[in-house]
């Protein structure tokens, strides 16, 4: 069985991978759907056209907009890539699917794509190991102190009382070049590495944090396993229990800094390989060009998540700590080649910071 499946942020790094990864597949269930790419500008749809697939100049803050594009081309399954900040346009295409499936008569599914941050104890969160199989309860007692999980509340219970079938995704650190048409790059690791090139130095904070991670390529197999399933329609757990921790492995940051201090001052990039100390939040933020009160969120927080509902989705990751480490010349090349992410988290943040 095919299906129209509808990815939003398909200019992004994790949406524009999932297109080229679905676009690539053998899997014989999944290369039979039919993908619609929704991007923000004229200019990232025609870097996009040359796929041969339906590529949406889409205004996802426009209801009717977003509604007339579910409805015109059938989609049956959003992928939600655009934003876990932004609560309004995630309901908006919530709202288009029930109104598709009271149309066709047919089932409709998001997958929603979060972040771990809304699971820190930086963003409020209770410190202690916490599984993918218990998070609703709380998420919506804390709804209101995060935007992130404000938006992955909404989604499930809009979803549940319009009928829409809802799956949250919660990717950790995604490292790895992409394989999209328009940004190729993640936004943590590689903003830390461009604060490296302009320093020429490398700097921790004082805590040693261990951190999740995933790379870009087993996250994007996560999303196949889930839109297997859902064509084949094989039962997998949904709504209040539908969260999806992408957590592949584990590193500390002060052994990954290590490592990349060392490759750096090899190839002429640092001055040493001695790793110092932020002198505080202020400095670094102003090194990494994000707002200060997002330092902490983004390279000074951890989450004790336990991806128990992978096994639902029989995935399994290829990459893990030693990979990476081995590898971290990769990390350097990507930024060197590509230069800063053709993200809008960063403008985002300043945004939110702003507000």
């Amino acid at each position: 069985m095919g299906s129209n499946i509808l990815i939003t942020g398909a200019a992004g790094y994790i949406g524009g991978s999932i297109v080229a990864h679905f676009l690539a597949t053998t899997n014989n269930v999944v290369k039979k759907a039919n993908i619609i790419a929704a991007v923000r500008t004229e200019e990232q749809a025609t870097a996009l056209s040359k796929l041969g697939i339906i590529v949406l100049v889409l205004d996802l803050t426009d209801e009717s907009a977003v509604l007339e594009s579910v409805l015109r081309h059938n989609v049956g399954i959003v992928i939600h890539t655009a934003s876990g900040l932004n609560t309004e346009i995630a309901l908006h295409l919530v709202t288009a699917l029930a109104k598709r499936k009271e149309v066709s008569k047919q089932e409709t599914y998001i997958i929603h794509t979060s972040g771990e941050s809304a699971f820190s104890a930086s963003t409020g969160w209770p410190q202690g190991e916490t599984q993918d199989t218990s998070l609703f309860e709380k998420e919506k007692e804390l709804a209101d102190s995060y935007p992130v999980r404000k938006t992955d509340v909404a989604v499930i219970e809009r979803a549940k009382a319009t009928g829409v079938t809802s799956f949250v995704v919660i990717p950790p650190m995604v490292y790895g070049k992409g394989s999209g048409q328009w940004n190729q790059l993640s936004v943590l690791l590689p903003v830390y590495i461009q604060g490296c090139f302009s320093s020429k130095s490398v700097r921790k904070f004082p805590n040693n944090i261990t951190v999740s991670a995933v790379h870009i390529s087993d996250m994007t197999a996560l999303y196949e396993k889930m839109v297997e399933k859902i064509l084949l329609k094989e039962p997998i757990p949904d709504g209040e229990k539908g969260y999806y921790s992408a957590k592949a492995h584990e590193v500390q940051w002060w052994e990954l800094l290590t490592r990349l201090a060392v490759r750096l001052e090899a190839r002429g990039l640092a001055a040493d390989s001695t790793v110092r100390l932020w002198s505080d939040d202020k400095a670094a933020a102003k090194v990494l060009g994000v707002p200060e009160q997002f330092v902490s969120i983004l390279w000074k927080s951890t989450s004790s998540m336990v991806p128990v509902n992978k096994r639902y989705l029989g995935w399994e990751p290829v990459w893990n700590k030693e990979r990476l480490l081995a590898n971290i010349d990769e990390e350097i090349d990507a930024v060197l080649e590509l230069g800063e992410a053709k993200s809008s988290l960063i403008s985002s943040l300043f945004e939110v910071a702003k507000g």
